[in-house]
């Protein structure tokens, strides 16, 4: 029987606090150590794994590493530290699970990946929605629309109290469209197969609790080379609006599909379950018959006992672990994830600098 894969959890506030509940789940890993900047988080999470297991506690990260020497640290800090703590565990000798973004810039995303390959170690980045089973048929109902495909999609976060106050610290280093909006423009990019040519964006700043330098809403469009075009919003803050909020739909020649949520979700953009939330995927086709008539009905595909946030992230932990255990290939993935991180961060700079940004 192999050994369980100790792994060092660095940040405990949301994710870090699902990704733990995921190792201390499985018997193919063990917790080597709990590290987060604030005690609070820490025992918060503490609350949510075993009780009366103790599991080592560290305030900073690289007396963590040197304490433990894990066999893999799993990362869900605030994005301007991920590179930098990145690049240490994988000279550490450690395979890294990675809570998206990459990095906060191209050139530091390239570093770590060239990193991992030199040093052989396994790099998974956090997108959870690769390996949600609804959004996978969505993506192949999409495929099978047609060229070319429009792709609507958004999440606008209606936050307050401790939730705003993590939406300001990521302000700090980025915005909602450069935070968010990787996960969505990655499923762009896998319903088109494209490449994507060039970017637009628009955003506001709504609130004057954010630096002035940044913005807590914006909207970007971006073309592909098959003609394909896609437009995400994403906005933080108390002012956001509730209706809305969940738009996941993409239009081709022959039809559209759409993912469908509950009315409970609809009013509930705080709720994190609500971002990955599905109840069916509706799928309309549009050939018609000689009488001018909708030849198809409308498909409904019911999507019942779905995993919720945190039976995602399990998903994550197990592709993780078989990366390690079976030597994936992971160029695909990593290409993917510096991919998608291009076209957001030429989001940003559209916002900016009022121009469209060419993507080479």
């Amino acid at each position: 029987m192999k050994k369980p894969l100790r792994i060092l959890v660095v940040g405990c506030g949301h994710m870090g606090t699902s990704h733990a509940t995921a190792y201390e789940a499985s018997p193919d890993f063990e917790i080597a150590g709990l590290v987060s900047r604030s005690p609070r988080s820490r025992e918060a999470l503490l609350k949510k794994l075993l009780p009366n297991k103790k599991y080592a506690l560290f305030g900073d990260y690289e007396e963590a590493l040197a304490a433990t020497k894990p066999d893999g640290v799993c990362i869900s800090t605030y994005p301007d530290t991920h590179a930098e703590y990145a690049a240490i565990a994988l000279e550490s000798g450690c395979h890294v699970f990675l809570e998206k973004p990459i990095a906060t810039s191209l050139k530091d995303a390239a570093k770590i990946i060239e990193l991992s390959r030199n040093r052989r170690r396994k790099l998974v980045v956090g997108y959870i929605l690769q390996h949600h089973p609804a959004w996978q048929r969505f993506v192949e109902e999409a495929q099978k629309l047609g060229k070319p495909l429009v792709m609507r999609m958004n999440l606008n976060q209606q936050s307050s109290g401790a939730e705003w106050e993590t939406h300001k610290q990521i302000l700090n280093s980025m915005s909602p469209i450069v935070d968010c909006g990787v996960h969505y423009i990655d499923v762009m990019c896998r319903m088109t197969k494209a490449r994507p040519v060039s970017v637009y964006a628009i955003g506001a700043r709504l609130s004057a609790d954010i630096p002035r330098r940044t913005y807590n809403y914006g909207q970007m469009q971006v073309r592909f080379e098959d003609g394909s075009i896609g437009w995400y919003e994403a906005g933080w803050g108390p002012m956001m609006s509730q209706t809305a909020f969940f738009i996941k739909d993409v239009i081709g020649p022959e039809g559209s599909a759409s993912i469908t949520a509950s009315s409970a979700t609809l009013h509930d953009s705080a709720d994190v379950n609500a971002h990955t939330k599905t109840d069916s995927i509706f799928v309309h086709r549009s050939t018609l018959n000689s009488e001018g008539n909708f030849l198809e009905k409308d498909l409904l595909i019911e999507m019942s006992n779905e995993p919720d946030h945190d039976a995602l992230c399990a998903l994550e932990q197990a592709y993780f672990l078989k990366s390690i255990q079976e030597d994936l290939d992971l160029d695909h993935h990593l290409d993917a994830a510096a991919s998608s991180l291009q076209i957001v961060l030429a989001a940003d700079e559209s916002i900016r600098s009022g121009k469209v940004v060419g993507l080479s």
